[in-house]
Parts: structure tokens; sequence; C-alpha cells
């Protein structure tokens, strides 16, 4: 999918535990190779690429691309058109979920195999288990990568109580890759970046690209349905950002 994947537990983990993370680590590379192989478009021998290059119909694709292609057009009911699974020719893509998707499955996975306190890192989208300190109520913290600074940070987010989940989507890393949600915007008036901390990584990849796509319309739109958080750094370079977002614990440095 053309990103980098992490898993990262506590330190000082015991010898059974380090014998278990090497079980779940095998068990998340097997899932997101597999995963790669059927929805990655920078394969050209993936059954998304063939779509692309439409020689493979919706109708004749696997059932998890049908599956995931009916979960992203719910997500473009839900959003009022702002995401979308289908690019601007008509051709499907589901590169707005897909990664949310992998995540959640390796989360599902890692919890069947009974592992906990753990941060599952894909390309800056983060899912969590537990603490960093297991037994103490010290919450994951989720950096937020500066766009106008990659070395830096803009803040970093508490993952804990409702918040296991953090996905950032932007211009920063691959450019202007979302489609618009067919709104007129000026350059002051959308979003450069915007993360979306929420209790699902599903939830909180699909709002962060519906937001990036829709504008301040689709973040007014995300903070009234769903119970997330929302930090969006504007093209002119402000920020607008929820309650979450402005306490103290949601500070770097």
């Amino acid at each position: 999918m053309g990103t980098v994947v992490s898993l990262a537990v506590p330190h000082g983990t015991s010898h059974a535990v380090e014998e278990e993370l090497e079980a779940a680590t095998a068990v998340v590379e097997q899932l997101f190779d597999a995963l790669d192989k059927k929805f990655s478009l920078y394969r050209p021998d993936s059954e998304a690429s063939a779509m692309v290059r439409r020689e493979l119909a919706l109708a004749d694709a696997s059932a998890d691309m049908r599956q995931l292609y009916l979960e992203a057009s719910q997500w473009r009911t839900l959003t009022e058109g702002a995401f979308t699974a289908e690019r601007p020719d008509g051709v499907v893509d589901l590169a707005g979920i897909v990664k949310g998707h992998a995540i959640r499955e390796a989360g599902t996975s890692l919890h069947a195999l009974g592992l906990k306190d753990w941060c599952l890192n894909a390309g800056g989208d983060v899912l969590v288990d537990g603490s960093p300190a297991p037994g103490t109520d010290r919450a994951w913290l989720a950096g937020i990568v500066d766009p106008a600074d990659r070395a830096a940070l803009l803040t970093a987010f508490p993952l804990a109580g409702a918040k296991h989940a953090l996905a950032t989507s932007g211009t920063g890393e691959r450019g202007h890759h979302i489609w618009s949600a067919g709104l007129t915007r000026g350059k002051s008036e959308g979003f450069r970046q915007v993360s979306v901390a929420a209790e699902d990584i599903v939830t909180a990849d699909v709002l962060a690209t519906a937001i990036m796509a829709g504008g301040a319309r689709t973040l007014t739109l995300a903070t009234a349905r769903w119970d997330v958080e929302v930090l969006a750094v504007k093209n002119d370079g402000g920020l607008l950002a929820t309650p979450g977002f402005r306490t103290p614990s949601a500070q770097y440095g």
C-alpha cells in the first residue's frame, strides 16, 4: 500500500510475551501482505489495479473487494457524498478506506492472539490497545506531523478512553490525491491536512479523508454525527481543533 507498518509494545516485556509478539508480528505481516496483493494500486498485478485498467468488473471481483466497496458506499451516504469509492472517471478506488480496513483486521488478529498493550502504526494511522505502561492509565501518544515541516510535530494526541485510533489525511506525503466533493473553495478555505481521533480506525480513516474532500461543511457534519476529535490544518496555515485537541494533555514536548 506504499507505506510502512510497525507494531510497538512496552519495553521490558517477558520472554513469553516476546514469543507472543513474534507470532503477532508474523500474523500482521501476512495479513498486510495479503491485502496489499489484492487492494494495492502500487502493484500492477493486484485486483484493484486490474479494476483501474477496466480489466476486471466489480461484479466479477472477489468477495472481499465487493464487501469493502459496499462498506465504502455506505460511508458515502453517511458523509453526504464527501467520501466516495469512485474516482471522477467512475473507476472504483478504495484507497480511502483500505488502509483503515487493514489496520482494523490486524487489530482483530492481535486481540484474537491475546496480545495486550500494543500500538499498531501504518503510515501514520494508529490503532492502540492498553497502555505503554501496563497496569497504569498512561495513554499511548500519537504524534501528528506538521505539514509545513515534516521533521516536526504539531502535537501528540493521547489515545485512551473511547479514542483508540487516529488517522491523518493530507497532501504532505502524496500530494493532492483526494477527490473533491464537488465544492468550490478558495485557497484559504480548504484543508492541507486533517487528523481524526475516534473509537475505531475505519471511522477515523474515512472521516479524515471525507473532511479533506468536503471541507468545513463535512467537518461540521462529522463532529455532529460521530464521537470524534478533529485537528484540521487550513491551506492558509490556520488550525481548527475540537476541544479534545485543545486540552493540555494533547500537546507535545
